[in-house]
């Protein structure tokens, strides 16, 4: 492994928003509807049913995406955000019904300086 690619796995970050909105009502029904909306229009995939994740080139850009998060937060409900390496989410196991899976693909973004 050569230092370039070595430093980018440390440099670029993954965002993880994990959360446990309400819908019991109508109301809360929306707000969590429009809560995934909104993620997924910031450039967030679904991981799991509850958890999206965003790759960022940076943690600058992490950082954006971040705080953009968090100015969408529903009234009610838990939410955490996680921001980790590519290189510690490269060590995610994954499974689906006790086979291992393979690891979600890198999207190939284009960054503009």
């Amino acid at each position: 492994m050569d230092y370039q690619s070595r430093y980018n796995a440390y440099r670029i970050m993954w965002v993880l928003v994990f959360f446990d909105l309400p819908t019991d009502t109508k109301k809360e029904r929306k707000q969590a509807s429009t809560f995934r909306k909104r993620l997924i229009k910031d450039g967030f995939s679904m991981f799991q049913f509850s958890i999206y994740v965003r790759h960022c080139a940076s943690r600058e850009n992490a950082n954006v995406h971040i705080k953009r998060v968090k100015s969408m937060l529903p009234e009610h409900g838990h939410v955490a955000i996680l921001n980790i390496t590519d290189k510690q989410f490269g060590m995610i196991e994954l499974f689906n019904s006790a086979k291992a899976t393979s690891h979600p693909e890198t999207p190939q973004q284009l960054e503009l300086f």
